[in-house]
């Protein structure tokens, strides 16, 4: 069963707004649009914590005053490097069982799966949430209580699956427009907009639309939704969550402690520079040999995170291109 209920540290899960905790909801401020966001603190940089806070929050408290409230999270860290050294080391993954068949057939039918899963080894097993690494400092916290609330409080194998691997939920709507002659506009609700890359396409790609000329190629500039999986690199032992952060911290809040995931598994440092997150790529010794990284479970201890409502934000991407017309000596 994937779905096992049970309690973090000896203590009942608990919803992020826990009674230690208690500040200021969004609602509370009269005419500011805010979320509820948890950063988790206690870890190098400092500027980089008292810098969010002061840039993200409704009513940030002065400096000082997060100086000290980092500084006893970073306290608690260091105990913790002594206390749970290696809890991050050999993980277990689990393979799953045949009644999970016909959702991994519609699973790996995707051709997100086929097409973005293709660089190092590649599988999906059940994963211990507790024993996730994560690099991901903040968690919105509006958005996991509407996953929350789509999960139900006992959501059964097919939806804890399909919440992680096949999820069919529409995405927000998406505004974008030309702005000058050489820049685009996207702008969405979603964190998860985000630029796909680059195409090459030919005319045939194109249907519907009439070619402003004879069309020799096409460079097509991808704006668009990841695939957004519950998703793992495995190095040197350790599993990183790479992608999927707010459901397994929403699975994970609703007592949940085994979810299925799809496990990409690195040899080689320089495997990270291909699939990896910019976090691990940056510092990938804290994340895979510090005695004890900062793992998901962190998110849920109240002297490691701050929760507080932040300033509601819409995410913008803006394409810009040059062209280059000109001439050059024939060989």
């Amino acid at each position: 069963m994937i779905t096992t209920p049970a309690t973090l540290d000896g203590e009942p899960a608990r919803q992020p707004e826990a009674a230690e905790e208690s500040r200021a909801r969004p609602g509370d401020t009269p005419g500011v649009a805010a979320d509820e966001h948890l950063y988790l603190t206690g870890r190098p940089p400092l500027r980089d914590f008292i810098r969010y806070v002061r840039h993200q929050a409704v009513d940030p408290p002065g400096e000082g005053t997060l100086a000290d409230e980092w500084r006893a999270a970073a306290d608690v860290v260091r105990a913790l490097e002594r206390e749970e050294a290696g809890v991050a080391d050999d993980p277990p993954i689990d393979r799953m069982g045949p009644d999970y068949e016909p959702l991994l057939v519609e699973f790996l039918a995707s051709p997100l799966v086929r097409h973005g899963f293709n660089t190092v080894p590649t599988e999906v097993a059940f994963v211990e949430l507790d024993r996730l690494v994560v690099w991901q400092k903040h968690i919105d916290l509006t958005f996991v209580r509407r996953l929350e609330q789509k999960l139900g409080p006992a959501p059964d194998d097919e939806a804890v699956f399909r919440a992680c691997l096949l999820d069919d939920r529409l995405h927000p709507p998406v505004r974008w427009s030309r702005v000058h002659r050489d820049r685009w506009v996207f702008t969405s609700t979603s964190n998860d907009l985000r630029f796909l890359g680059t195409m090459r396409l030919e005319a045939d790609n194109i249907r519907n639309y009439p070619p402003p000329g004879d069309l020799v190629g096409i460079v097509g500039i991808a704006v668009g939704f990841g695939s957004n999986f519950v998703n793992a690199i495995r190095a040197e032992n350790r599993l990183i969550l790479n992608n999927g952060s707010h459901r397994a911290y929403a699975l994970r809040n609703l007592g949940i402690t085994r979810v299925p995931c799809i496990i990409q598994h690195v040899s080689l440092r320089e495997e990270l520079d291909l699939i990896g997150p910019a976090e691990l790529r940056r510092d990938p010794d804290l994340y895979l040999k510090n005695p004890r990284p900062p793992m998901l479970k962190d998110y849920f201890n109240p002297k490691l995170r701050r929760v507080m409502p932040v300033h509601r934000r819409v995410r913008q991407v803006t394409v810009t291109f040059s062209i280059d017309e000109g001439h050059v000596e024939a060989l």
